[in-house]
């Protein structure tokens, strides 16, 4: 996969702290900023996957009979 430079702003402290985290993973910061990202898509492309297969798979599901109710006839007074 090609790889492509991305330009990010964060204020220095975020930096310093961020370029401590890499170092204590043995990293650099843009090898963990990369992992992160990595990271977040896979987790989202994850949620996007369970979120359509649960909406198929309510979809599908029978009707067990669970009485339908409107709103006139729930606040009849």
């Amino acid at each position: 996969m090609t790889k492509r430079n991305l330009t990010i702003q964060l204020d220095e402290t975020t930096i310093r702290h961020a370029r401590v985290v890499a170092a204590h993973r043995g990293m650099s910061l843009s090898g963990l900023v990369a992992q992160q990202l990595s990271r977040l898509v896979e987790a989202d492309e994850r949620y996007e996957r369970a979120r359509s297969v649960a909406l198929e798979a309510m979809s599908a599901a029978a009707d067990r009979g669970a009485p339908r109710w409107n709103r006139a006839e729930l606040h009849e007074r």
